[in-house]
This record gives structure tokens, C-alpha cells and sequence, in this order.
């Protein structure tokens, strides 16, 4: 009986282990998703997005310069509520390539600069503290590098809010 019993349960436990990547390859392929092609466009793109970040000085130096773009990818909530002077709000789930080319224009080289409320010290609102493997910043950057913008900068250090002066534009909510 024992005999018995070890292949019956070896192979039980071969069909419960191979059954989620069955039922998995089971699932609808969606055309639309790739997965994959974002994981190797980040990793990609990783050496480029370290040559990339600047500190608050440089960064806003050049964010203020001819032809640059500020870009804030953050809720148009969190950017009413404060941003950097000088910055243009397009939330990041808005991104499609006609929004981009309406708020960038059609010129792929030019320099777009990004922030994300984890380069704030504040961690309250408008900028409150994301996980930072979650941070803004990295998808960002990843996809307008994958809608062919490819001269985007980002800032690499924390400041404060308070600490910006007139470089912070502080907002309010509308009354709900």
C-alpha cells in the first residue's frame, strides 16, 4: 500500500504545482500589454536614467532654460495643491501619444525635466511619500523614453517645499 501511495501522491503534487502556470497559459494573451517589453526597456534604459539625474541647482537651471520642459506626471490634485513654479501638470495615467505631443510638442529631442513627491523631505500633502520602489520618477522616465522622448532629465535629490521659496507654488483644494 505504501508503494502505492508515494506515486499517487508525487503525482498529485506534479498537477497541483504545474496547475497555476496552466491555468495561467490558459488566460486570453492581451495585444495590448507587454509586459515583458517594459521590464526590458527599464532595464535598458537604468544607465541612462543614472546619467540623467541632476541636483536641485542644475536641474532647475536647466528646467528654466529656452525650449525645456517642467514636466509634473503627479495627479492634477496633488499638482493644485503645490508644484514647482514654472511646471506643466500631465498626470501619468493621462499618458497616451497624442497627450504627450499636445503638452510636449513634436520635437523628440527636447529636454523634458520630471519630479515626483519622492524628491520632497515634506511627506505630506501634495507630496506625500511613495514606496520607493514605487516612486514616480521610474515610470516616468521609462515611458516617455517609450513614446520617443528620449532627453528627459530627472532630479535626483530631496528638497523641501518650504525650503524652495518662491520656486513652490503653493495651491489649495476647490471646496467639495
Amino acid at each position: 500500500m505504501p508503494r502505492l501511495f508515494a506515486p499517487a501522491l508525487t503525482l498529485a503534487l506534479a498537477l497541483t504545482l504545474s496547475a497555476p502556470a496552466t491555468a495561467q497559459s490558459l488566460q486570453p494573451a492581451n495585444p495590448q500589454i507587454d509586459y515583458d517589453g517594459f521590464v526590458k526597456r527599464a532595464a535598458e534604459l537604468a544607465p541612462v536614467r543614472e546619467a540623467h539625474r541632476l541636483p536641485w541647482d542644475q536641474f532647475i537651471a536647466k528646467a528654466r532654460a529656452e525650449g525645456a520642459l517642467l514636466l509634473d506626471a503627479r495627479s492634477e490634485r496633488a499638482y493644485t495643491q503645490g508644484h514647482i513654479r514654472g511646471a506643466v501638470n500631465l498626470p501619468f495615467s493621462d499618458f497616451t501619444d497624442a497627450a504627450l505631443r499636445e503638452v510636449i510638442g513634436k520635437n523628440p529631442n527636447r529636454p523634458i525635466y520630471i519630479y515626483c513627491n519622492n524628491n520632497f523631505t515634506d511627506n505630506m500633502a501634495p507630496v506625500v511619500t511613495k514606496r520607493v520602489d514605487m516612486a514616480l520618477n521610474i515610470p516616468t522616465f521609462v515611458n516617455l523614453h517609450g513614446y520617443g522622448y528620449g532627453n528627459v532629465w530627472e532630479l535626483a535629490g530631496l528638497v523641501s517645499t518650504k525650503g524652495l521659496g518662491s520656486d513652490w507654488v503653493e495651491g489649495s483644494l476647490p471646496s467639495t
